[in-house]
């Protein structure tokens, strides 16, 4: 989609690896200029992207560190177009085992985390108009055993991002959630082994049978620039699933 987020202002959290990376590389080719905001990595990721992209330290726990980080992406880019709430977090486990630091710790990034940098991006997002874009699961739409906490902070997120959908419609501000089955990450790589541990199924075994193969971290970029552009200018409050079929199986 190259040229299709030409001039546009984009602040992505958790942008230095993973699903984020990838976003800030394809924002980047379609001629976006980028913020990778991240707790660590973030300026070197953006060193290494080029194209006058800044990274900038963020903890999404932080209402400080967000408002801070925010205030240096619109002062370093002259304002913001595009908000990709990426970072999150994950704990495999039975819900019965799940500690309450645990759960506290997954409420804070996966939930509390988008509601407080949208919180902060919302003034520059309505000052033009532009979109959101946040990053679900597909465990938010449908449950998964060992991930049950991980797929409530998913489903609120999603509920979240309608909500946002509505509220600033008439801002001419757009919001949508992508909801990705497993794909090749750091953060999935390290579930597999207590997976397969806990339920006795290999975690790749789990994968074909569910969605065929693993999804790369471009397959749900490429989502993320479109849903970005104005080509998705009449795409509002949606929450689309990209797990290659796995939810129609409900595995």
């Amino acid at each position: 989609m190259s040229g299709s987020l030409h001039g546009k202002r984009a602040l992505i959290t958790g942008g230095h690896r993973g699903i984020g990376r990838a976003i800030a590389e394809a924002f980047t080719e379609a001629g976006a200029v980028v913020a990778i905001a991240d707790i660590e990595g973030a300026e070197v990721a953006a060193k290494e992207i080029g194209c006058g992209a800044i990274g900038v330290a963020c903890d999404v726990r932080s209402a400080d560190s967000v408002a801070a980080a925010v205030q240096t992406t619109t002062a370093s880019l002259g304002g913001l177009d595009v908000l990709v709430n990426n970072a999150g977090v994950e704990v495999i486990g039975p819900l019965h085992e799940t500690s309450e630091a645990d759960f506290d710790r997954l409420v804070s990034i996966n939930v509390r985390g988008p509601w407080l940098v949208y919180k902060h991006a919302v003034p520059a997002l309505i000052d033009g108009g532009g979109a959101i874009v946040n990053i679900a699961s597909i465990s938010g739409v449908v449950a998964f055993p060992l991930l049950g906490i991980y797929s409530a902070t998913k489903a609120a997120l999603i509920r979240l991002t309608e909500a946002m959908a509505l509220e600033l419609r008439d801002h001419r501000v757009r919001a949508n959630a992508i909801c990705p089955g497993f794909v090749n990450t750091e953060m999935v790589a390290r579930t597999s082994d207590v997976f397969g541990d806990i339920t006795g199924m290999s975690f790749e075994q789990m994968v074909t049978q569910g969605q065929g193969e693993m999804a790369a971290p471009a397959d749900i970029a490429g989502l993320a620039t479109y849903l970005a552009s104005d080509t998705a200018s009449f795409v509002n409050g949606t929450a689309i699933v990209v797990d290659g079929g796995m939810n129609l199986r409900r595995v």
